[in-house]
């Protein structure tokens, strides 16, 4: 009989499995390798790492240095070295690393903790490594006699570095009598006693008119009134004079003129001016 052309052999049987042992010790193989290859870039990595850290890490393009940091918008009248003091008290004071993402918020926040800093303005980081710190400062109002000497404040009763004030500079401020607490903070906090707070908006207040009237001190009188107790404010000149100013700017009484009206009076009088006069009550022919 004559075979169909068109009729395919058979497909060959397909070989017989290996022994499944076989496979293990394969697999076993394979993955040892694998774990080789791995444990062999662990090694490199841990050996080449340290040596590209230290070049990279320590490179002046990419750790700010103190030096590098630039400090904008310090007053003539803080004497010491903000930047200096700011990075020190916050550990701040060696090389920094540009790309950590918390740094400019680090920044900020050392230079805000520093007494004499009102109001950190901006932090900008630049490459190659520097950094740009803008300040506002707190300014001196007034000194607060305490015993043993003398205490700055601004004009909002925050104590401020008294260390910065030689004899000389804390006379030109008015000097606040009459305040019998001690601060109740560190320097740039309040001094937590609201009499030192209105001496010090007054002394803000009045400072253009100070040195022409010739004062020296403000000083705080308890007086008793139909609705009890109540602080009055006296500028007092080095010769006795007495100028009555009244309650402090923004607590006048009912009746009693504001302090942008006692502070025109002020304008008009100078260091011949009678002994006593009381800006509470009505200018002379009015």
């Amino acid at each position: 009989m004559t075979p169909n052309p068109r009729r395919r052999a058979p497909l060959p049987e397909p070989p017989a499995e290996e022994p499944s042992v076989w496979k293990a010790i394969l697999a076993r193989r394979v993955g040892l390798g694998a774990v080789a290859v791995v444990l062999a870039a662990v090694g490199l990595t841990a050996f080449v790492w340290p040596r590209v850290a230290n070049r990279v890490g320590g490179s002046d393009d990419v750790v700010l240095l103190p030096d590098a940091i630039e400090l904008r918008g310090q007053a003539p009248w803080v004497k010491a070295d903000i930047r200096a003091e700011a990075l020190h008290n916050a550990s701040l004071d060696h090389g920094l690393p540009l790309h950590d993402p918390e740094l400019a918020n680090r920044l900020a926040r050392a230079f805000d903790m520093h007494p004499w800093v009102r109001q950190v303005v901006k932090v900008e980081l630049r490459h190659p490594a520097a950094a740009l710190v803008e300040v506002r400062c707190r300014e001196p109002a007034a000194m607060v006699g305490v015993a043993g000497g003398l205490l700055a404040v601004d004009a909002e009763g925050v104590v401020l570095p008294s260390a910065d004030f030689t004899a000389e500079s804390a006379a030109a401020y008015p000097r606040l009598a009459g305040i019998e607490s001690s601060p109740q903070g560190p320097e740039g906090a309040r001094w937590g006693d609201p009499a030192v707070e209105e001496g010090a908006a007054l002394a803000h207040c009045i400072a253009p008119e100070w040195t022409k009237l010739g004062m020296s001190e403000c000083r705080a009188v308890t007086v008793s009134t139909a609705e009890g107790q109540a602080r009055v404010w006296e500028l007092v000149g080095a010769d006795g004079r007495i100028i009555v100013f009244g309650a402090a700017p923004g607590r006048e009484p009912e009746r009693e003129p504001s302090a942008a009206a006692k502070i025109a009076r002020l304008r008009s009088l100078d260091s011949t001016s009678a002994d006593k006069v009381d800006l509470r009550d009505p200018p002379a022919g009015s």
